[in-house]
């Protein structure tokens, strides 16, 4: 069982900023591609982005690309969402999650939320207009 921590959602105004961060503490993170998704009241969960175990390659939802930047750093055990020039409508619910390293850059083993084992608790982003 993975364990995964998320913090730093918030409401800020749009075009402002946050940070999310996800802790998977005492795992071999490095062994875990990770993804963030996101869903709004009255919406479907939606891939936001991932990367790969080594960090070696990213993917992001066309909507975010230019302002959203997924990094991690496995010494820390940690994995980040920089948010930058919110808008309105990236207010959701925002989860992390881990799968088993697939060993492959093929996009859908990391887009689909569907072959993600492990799921954090969520935090909520408001960006307001």
């Amino acid at each position: 069982q993975v364990q995964l921590l998320e913090s730093g959602g918030g409401l800020v105004q749009a075009g402002g900023s946050l940070r999310l961060s996800c802790a998977a503490p005492g795992r071999t993170f490095s062994n875990y591609a990770m993804g963030w998704f996101r869903q709004a009241p009255g919406k479907e969960r939606e891939f936001v982005a991932a990367i790969s175990w080594s960090g070696g390659n990213t993917y992001y939802v066309d909507s975010v690309k230019g302002r959203f930047t997924i990094s991690r750093d496995n010494a820390k055990n940690t994995v980040y969402l920089q948010m930058n020039s919110l808008k309105p409508e990236d207010t959701a619910v925002y989860y992390c999650a881990a799968r088993i390293s697939p060993h492959t850059s093929r996009t859908d083993y990391y887009t689909n939320w569907r072959v993600y084992e492990y799921w954090g608790q969520g935090t909520q982003v408001t960006v307001s207009s």
